[in-house]
């Protein structure tokens, strides 16, 4: 059987991606999940398995290319092999709501019907009515041989399309994701309110004349560049989709009003009992690290100070407070800043947390990271210390409103007890929007973090 194998859904708003390296040629013997391209998205490189073992047919994609979900990349023969798992693009015949099964010989109308239904359930995954009355015609020729049956379905409990569905095909709605547009946001010109393919080509012209005089009333101004090539040689590089990436969100994260708080924390003993402990961490598959214990008393001291977990919506005057403690970490990696979530720190000890980090970092470094992984986040860890610093100004995450910087730990001469002591004293740079937390909060939310480290029965205390 040959298989065609499309792109598959990359993740949230993600319609499109460049495909960097293709590792399969025509004629090439693959196995199930062995991976057969790298493509980057906005948000990440991801390699994309084979769904089934077999043989490469065909290569419909090459490397530099730009692609959308659901554009054809391979055509696999499996060699016989069952169609179970496969991600492919199922044809949509939803325009007319019917589906014609041919067969050979008559049959009983229940035995039809079964099959009808199972082709009900692959093909209108996207309908939400439960129940439906089928209705079966038997179309007959000049011998009686039934030739086709036709099923056409209804609500059971209504004729009208939900209210919180856009009645529309697959094939355009299909459409209305890779053109980027909303589909829930048009008004449809067909029967009984149902969208067809001009309102969405109508509803994207309206929103990309409406988003150009946004443009050019609200854009960012772009500094001209004057030509490098007076001066000598110079050489120019296509950004990569993660680095333009983080470009444009910095630059949106930058407009919001940045303060920068530093403190520092004497982790001397703290230190001792991270090597101590440090074993039995290992011996769970973790790692336990700095940065892990860090993350530890962020989600406890998130739920002392709400206002770092929120986000602004300045449209609706509002305050956004998030009841969960997702904590993105900051990962270097060969294709530029790359940040992973630990979701749910809140409900998670240090060992567990400490084997996620280690796992979600390698995965990053590696190429291996799904996009929801890079998702969700509420509240951004950077640690610099493993490079070196003193330092930092992070830049928020918008529409995240803290994000706290770690620095290199080094021995300092500390006044305790009437006498100079060296200590191993932990740097902290604290990064928040002062539209919502003022500099009285960030002091005491760094503060907050800086005791439980150097008091660990803080953190059992209040957190």
């Amino acid at each position: 059987m040959t298989i065609e194998f499309s792109l598959p859904e990359l993740g949230e708003d993600i319609e499109t991606g460049d495909v960097i390296s293709v590792y399969v040629s025509a004629g090439d013997e693959v196995t199930k999940d062995q991976p057969v391209m790298e493509i980057e998205t906005d948000k990440a490189a991801i390699e994309v398995p084979s769904p089934v073992s077999g043989v490469i047919k065909g290569v419909h994609v090459k490397e530099g290319e730009t692609i959308r979900v659901g554009q054809l990349l391979l055509t696999i023969d499996d060699l016989g092999g069952e169609k179970e798992g496969v991600l492919v693009e199922e044809e949509a015949h939803e325009k007319e709501e019917s589906i014609e099964l041919e067969v050979e010989d008559s049959k009983e109308e229940k035995e039809v019907e079964e099959k009808i239904e199972a082709r009900i359930k692959g093909n209108d995954k996207e309908d939400d009515t439960k129940a439906r009355d089928i209705t079966i015609t038997r179309n007959e020729d000049e011998e009686g041989k039934v030739v086709e049956f036709t099923r056409l379905a209804q609500s059971e409990t209504r004729k009208e399309p939900a209210k919180d569905r856009a009645a529309a095909s697959p094939s355009v709605r299909r459409l209305a994701r890779e053109i980027g547009v909303d589909i829930s946001q048009i008004k449809g010109s067909g029967p009984g309110g149902r969208i067809i393919e001009e309102d969405v080509k109508k509803f994207a012209s309206e929103q990309l004349a409406g988003a150009q005089i946004k443009l050019v009333t609200q854009g960012e101004e772009t500094i001209p560049l004057p030509d490098y090539t007076k001066w000598g040689e110079i050489e120019r590089v296509s950004m990569s989709k993660v680095r333009r990436l983080t470009a444009e969100r910095l630059s949106s994260s930058w407009r919001a009003p940045h303060v920068t708080q530093h403190d520092k924390a004497d982790i001397t003993e703290l230190e001792k009992a991270r090597k101590e402990f440090g074993k039995k961490v290992q011996e769970a598959g973790g790692k336990l690290t700095m940065t892990a214990i860090v993350i530890k008393v962020v989600g406890s001291a998130l739920k002392i100070f709400p206002k770092f977990n929120s986000s602004i919506d300045m449209e609706n005057s509002e305050i956004i407070y998030k009841k969960y403690y997702n904590i993105a970490v900051a990962v270097d990696t060969d294709r530029g800043l790359l940040v992973p979530v630990i979701k749910d720190v809140g409900k998670k000890n240090l060992i567990e947390i400490s084997i996620e980090l280690a796992e979600i970092s390698e995965k990053a470094r590696n190429k291996k990271i799904r996009v929801n992984e890079l998702q969700g986040g509420t509240f951004t860890v950077s640690n610099l210390g493993g490079l070196g610093g003193t330092y930092f100004s992070p830049v928020i995450s918008a529409p995240e409103v803290a994000l706290l910087g770690i620095s290199r730990a080094n021995i300092e001469p500390v006044f305790m007890n009437e006498q100079f002591k060296p200590r191993l004293m932990l740097p902290f740079s604290l990064s928040y929007d002062h539209r919502i937390i003022d500099g009285a909060d960030a002091v005491r939310f760094l503060r907050w973090i800086v005791e439980a480290l150097e008091q660990p029965f803080k953190l059992m205390l209040e957190g």
